[in-house]
């Protein structure tokens, strides 16, 4: 038994208790683990490691159904990153994360050190960063407190990736009511390495040293996991505290430094410091190993005075890394860390016993078995209900919508709408070319990068549609990873596998949960059917606004493979006379549809459907096509229907050509221009190539049907729409 800590610290009350997040029975199984009261120290620490945000004690049981293996992954959930094979000895790491309460109550730093964590997630596994990719959700524009988070989010993703450089390459960013007050500020990063440079957080041999570097240890950040676990409140403002600052400058210099450790052979395990601090790294790397940590918190640099072992253990201060270094490479190790000025900071040692041992002013302040943290935490089998609302919803038919008087400013209003309206007031504010990998930049389909010193590429996308979720959480989850999938197709790319960011509400209500265990299901058997099996991701629980929750947000980050460069596609039209030609069914209804909620400032159904054999049947046409040179352009159909698709193939177009179009007259011409039906692609041919194209799509037995003809400078659809480029253009770039 470890001696008592100072009198100073508090007594361990049931109110201590439940303040930190702990629940009586939590408190009752934490005293069975260590067979005794624990001390404030070790409170602090069964506190942050038993947060949803770090234990996932609501959703580990469901994440548990997703297919994780295939043939390409070397390193699936439990690390810090998903790890790749994409041949020639090399690997994708790639992973999502959010930073969705930091950002609520400081949306600058909140943002910047979402992208440092995620930067760090990717390096510790080998990997040199090459893109960043940002899905972010806001509130409604029109309201300035949402405008002021906007601009500090987008400000603090733009300042820290340019500065270590790392460019962000693609991402897209939806407006809702449903995100006043709590946004979703999710973001991805992607790595490449040589597959053999792969390093785990694990410490494996006693006796090796526990090595800090980086940045000094204050009391910013300190339980910002448990932040994370509670919904925002009037109270959060409050919480500042609990939001970590970060520093760029010095998130490089660990990079770097880290980069080099690995490749000199002179660690075996690493992990960053990132959500629970020193906490997480030290009792998860030690319980990987089946091994035992011991250090001493007087040998932690400190840039506040006076700290006590709970706020150096419960920090999250920025820029900080944990590494297992082999006694014979110390000298090595100081010396690669001298070369990037950083201290390298000896806390203690591996050791054979499992316990996480911590010193402190020559105490033990906590003794805790290291496995057990993470292996017996809690697990809480939440109640799934139906939620009221869904009967609600179905039961509204939107072909009572009447159809617009005149469709010029209906199509113009759309393109202008915040969701559909280009973002490029955003992206330009990213560095996107730094590194000379992007080939495909933002704005398009999808992102491509080049792997070079081979003929390989990558293609990255993120997707999610919190209002498909919310009209229907199982099909809504389907539709995340088919889009996702679709528009890495539409590149010339072969989706195989993803990652993932699961933004929902109180997981304690049962109409939320049902949301989350929907979306799962959806996600899964999406992932089984398109095989593209989930490498990791996040789960960000507590996105809730003075009780209201936002639209369950699952948000998909999907990786494709281009083996040929030749087969590299682009979404926007290419030559006068080409055929204009959609794969996929017939819309049905406009349920879902950012036109109705444009036009009626709500939200109704039904969902569109998703049937995962025809998804998967079209995305075989389309890339089966591209790579026997049918294909100029493809282009996948989401928000805003076919009437957007086209508009933006037409943007896209680098001589910006125009498009006659001819709708079947047996449809509902607003239904078929802005409905939002599923496995739907915009692909352009040459007129010689059009009946090879039909016939591919024929043996699939997938509809294919020439709608037009690229043309001219305006776009013409039937006699409705007659509209010049320029005047798309100035509507698409409207900036909410």
């Amino acid at each position: 038994m470890p001696e008592r800590t100072p009198l100073s610290d508090p007594a361990i009350t049931m109110e201590l208790v439940s303040d930190h997040g702990l629940s009586e029975e939590d408190y009752n199984h934490i005293k069975e683990i260590l067979g005794r009261e624990p001390s404030f120290t070790e409170l602090g620490i069964f506190s942050v490691m038993w947060s949803e945000h770090c234990c996932y004690k609501s959703s580990k049981l469901l994440l548990k159904t997703f297919p994780t293996s295939g043939q390409r992954i070397l390193q699936g959930p439990g690390e810090n990153a998903g790890v790749v094979d994409i041949g020639d000895g090399l690997a994708v790491v790639f992973k999502m994360e959010s930073h969705n309460h930091p950002s609520a109550v400081e949306p600058y730093q909140g943002a910047a050190t979402g992208v440092g964590g995620i930067l760090r997630d990717i390096f510790t596994m080998g990997a040199r960063p090459i893109a960043m990719l940002n899905p972010l959700r806001f509130g409604n524009p029109s309201i300035a407190w949402n405008r002021y988070i906007v601009n500090g989010v987008i400000s603090g993703i733009a300042d820290y990736g340019n500065c270590v450089g790392v460019p962000t390459v693609a991402g897209d960013i939806y407006f809702s009511d449903s995100y006043n007050g709590n946004p979703l500020v999710n973001v991805m990063c992607v790595g490449l390495m040589d597959k053999k440079d792969m390093t785990l957080a694990c410490a494996r041999t006693s006796g090796s040293y526990v090595v800090y570097y980086g940045n000094a240890t204050g009391r910013d950040g300190i339980h910002g996991a448990t932040f994370a676990s509670e919904e925002l409140s009037e109270d959060s403002q409050e919480r500042r505290s609990a939001v970590q600052v970060g520093d760029p400058f010095m998130g490089k210099r660990i990079l770097e430094a880290t980069l080099d450790l690995i490749r000199a052979r002179v660690v075996e395990g690493i992990q960053d410091m990132g959500a629970a601090g020193l906490t997480c790294s030290t009792c998860e790397m030690a319980g990987r190993g089946a091994k035992g940590i011991e250090i001493d918190l007087d040998c932690v640099p400190q840039r506040a005075e006076n700290m006590s072992p709970y706020e150096l253990m419960l920090s999250e201060s920025q820029e900080r890394m944990l590494a297992i270094c082999p006694r014979d490479k110390i000298d090595q190790v100081r010396e690669i860390l001298t070369k990037w000025d950083l201290e390298c900071c000896i806390l203690g040692t591996v050791t054979d016993d499992g316990l996480m041992r911590v010193k402190h002013g020559g105490r033990v302040v906590a003794e805790i078995p290291a496995a057990k943290i993470s292996d017996d935490s809690p697990v809480c089998r939440r109640e799934a209900r139906t939620p009221e609302y869904l009967n609600r919803l179905t039961k509204f038919d939107p072909a009572a919508v009447e159809p617009p008087a005149d469709y010029n400013p209906a199509l113009l209003e759309l393109l202008a709408f915040p969701t559909i309206a280009s973002k490029r007031w955003v992206y330009e504010q990213y560095d996107h070319m730094v590194q000379t990998n992007t080939v495909v930049s933002p704005g398009h389909s999808a992102a491509v990068l080049r792997i070079k010193g081979t003929n390989k590429h990558i293609a990255l996308s993120c997707d999610g549609n919190g209002m498909y979720c919310y009209l229907n959480p199982y099909i809504g989850g389907m539709i995340t990873v088919a889009e996702a999938a679709r528009n890495v197709v539409c590149t010339g790319a072969e989706p195989i596998a993803i990652t993932n960011c699961l933004n929902f509400g109180n997981p304690e209500k049962p109409d939320i949960f049902h949301q989350f265990a929907e979306c799962i299901r959806g996600i899964g058997d999406a992932c089984r059917e398109l095989n593209t099996p989930v490498t990791g991701g996040n789960v960000s629980f507590y996105n809730e606004n003075q009780g209201e929750a936002v639209f369950p947000t699952p948000v998909i980050g999907m990786l494709g493979v281009i083996d040929d460069p030749q087969w590299i596609t682009p979404s926007g039209f290419q030559d006068e006379g080409d055929c204009i030609v959609l794969l996929g069914p017939e819309v049905t209804h406009l349920g879902g549809s950012q036109y109705l909620y444009q036009r009626m400032k709500v939200v109704v159904g039904p969902c569109p459907e998703m049937h995962l054999e025809t998804e998967r049947k079209v995305q075989a046409v389309c890339r089966e096509a591209i790579r026997a040179g049918l294909v100029k352009s493809a282009h996948d159909l989401s928000e805003g229907g076919l009437a957007v698709a086209v508009a933006e193939a037409c943007l896209r177009s680098e001589r910006q050509l125009g498009a006659v179009i001819t709708m079947n007259a047996q449809l509902r011409l607003d239904i078929a221009l802005f409905g939002e039906a599923q496995s739907r692609i915009l692909m352009s041919c040459a007129p010689s190539s059009l009946d090879s194209l039909m016939q591919l799509a024929k043996v699939h037995n997938v509809t294919a049907r020439k709608i037009g003809t690229v043309r001219g400078e305006r776009l013409i659809i039937n006699r409705s729409v007659d509209l010049s480029i320029a005047s798309l253009q100035e509507a698409h770039h409207t900036v909410p």
